[in-house]
């Protein structure tokens, strides 16, 4: 029977809702989510990416009361108030010296298109309009609004709008499983940095910046990189007078081991967009970093028309700021990337153990505090399975008949959990993702 809801679901086949009912979730507690029966289920991906401090936080629920008992919005043009300002000086003092401005937005695509904008309007501003499109990786993904979605490599998101886009440059990237170079990602040089290299001297006369997920492609299959790549990519954009927007909108905020990837390569871009993990996934927040030269290209008289027009109406919204103050204090206070140190490594080990050299695991990888086991038809030759038998939906479908929330990507199933998962917990869902796996294979 057709499902009959006026709820349409992002990123859903809901005709797949004939099969599998949607699941009605009235609450949350620490890492599970409880549906309207009471099952529970381990919220093994962080309910996109974005809860890191579990469900129905104390700390989190009180912050934002708190606040609301003061103002709920209020409009950011001309007007700040407190929990902005302190997020804002938290922000600074934990990037690069060199990353002074803070510019909010609400979402993660906004940031990205925050960034891209401020970019070519640098340009403009100097003088160079000629500079007006981007280089981005294949496998990369910023979000899906149209901006956003020039650069994004993944065509399951782009294909149906191509004729709607901007046409930017397409670079392939580093897939370290699939590595051309026959190279190892511990030991590698970065070979692969050839590819944006190239691109770079062909076009860097029209290209005002290039876009990248820092270490850790998530929605692109969640490929993992060395931090050299990142190394040579500052060096060469900067030889080539083009701006760099790091992408940490998923991969910031200590899931890759440190508080932000960018650190393990010591670069600094002249673009951090930040969101998801910013509020511990209690309220939608963004933000652009970036440098003092971008801001004075935009700092004049206004009759010069120089300033930055952008907005949104949730700008800097005072709830969502007291949650982002909150987190970050929870990342002081409970030395939060330290201790992740010491336990995830205890996923690690385990998911080695129960999966690595196990039939259809192509590889098993992890960074920080995300894991993946790339699932392929061939071990030796890493032939993918055919998409069309959705291999990966049946897993992440009887993982949630067992009490995991295990959405796959394709047929990568990765583990993204909230920080405060025990040992306990992750050995019981690395069980569950292991006998999902071989009852479906």
């Amino acid at each position: 029977m057709k499902v009959n809801t006026p709820i349409w679901h992002p990123c859903t086949q809901m005709k797949d809702h004939e099969t599998y009912p949607i699941i009605k979730i009235e609450k949350g507690e620490g890492i599970y989510l409880i549906d309207d029966k009471g099952k529970r289920y381990i919220d093994a991906v962080s309910s996109w990416w974005v809860n890191l401090f579990g469900h129905n936080n104390p700390r989190l629920k009180k912050a934002i009361s708190d606040q609301m008992d003061k103002i709920e919005h209020v409009i950011f043009a001309g007007i700040t108030h407190t929990p902005a300002q302190i997020l804002a000086d938290d922000l600074v003092k934990l990037t690069p010296e060199k990353l002074t401005k803070v510019f909010f937005a609400d979402i993660g695509s906004a940031a990205v298109e925050s960034a891209m904008k401020l970019s070519y309007g640098y340009r403009y501003n100097t003088g160079n309009p000629k500079k007006n499109r981007y280089i981005y990786l294949d496998a990369g993904y910023h979000g899906e609004t149209l901006g956003a979605l020039s650069v994004c490599g993944e065509e399951l998101y782009t294909e149906l709008f191509g004729d709607i886009m901007m046409e930017n440059v397409r670079v392939q990237g580093p897939d370290c499983f699939r590595c051309p170079f026959e190279k190892e990602r511990t030991s590698c040089n970065a070979e692969c940095f050839c590819h944006m290299e190239k691109a770079m001297a062909e076009h860097h006369e029209h290209i005002t910046a290039v876009i990248l997920e820092p270490l850790l492609q998530c929605a692109g299959g969640f490929k993992m990189y060395p931090p050299v790549y990142l190394k040579k990519l500052v060096q060469a954009a900067a030889h080539y007078d083009i701006h760099t927007i790091f992408d940490e909108i998923a991969c910031g905020f200590g899931r890759t081991g440190t508080m932000f990837a960018l650190e393990q390569a010591d670069v600094c871009p002249d673009f951090l967009c930040l969101s998801k993990g910013i509020t511990s996934g209690y309220l939608p927040l963004s933000v652009v970093m970036t440098h003092d030269g971008i801001y004075d290209a935009f700092y004049d008289e206004y009759t010069t028309l120089k300033a930055f027009l952008h907005s949104h109406s949730y700008t800097g919204n005072p709830l969502a700021c007291a949650a982002g103050v909150e987190t970050m204090k929870i990342f002081r206070e409970d030395r939060v990337v330290e201790n992740n140190g010491k336990k995830f490594p205890v996923m690690h080990e385990y998911l080695d153990k129960k999966f690595s050299g196990k039939p259809h695991v192509g590889e098993v990888r992890h960074l920080g505090c995300v894991s993946a086991v790339e699932l392929v038809k061939d071990t030796k030759t890493k032939e993918k399975f055919d998409w069309k038998a959705r291999t990966g939906f049946q897993i992440f479908r009887k993982a949630i008949e067992k009490g995991a929330y295990l959405r796959n990507l394709g047929d990568v199933i990765y583990f993204m959990t909230p920080y405060v998962i025990t040992e306990d917990e992750m050995v019981k869902l690395v069980d569950i993702a292991y006998e999902s796996v071989y009852e479906v294979l």
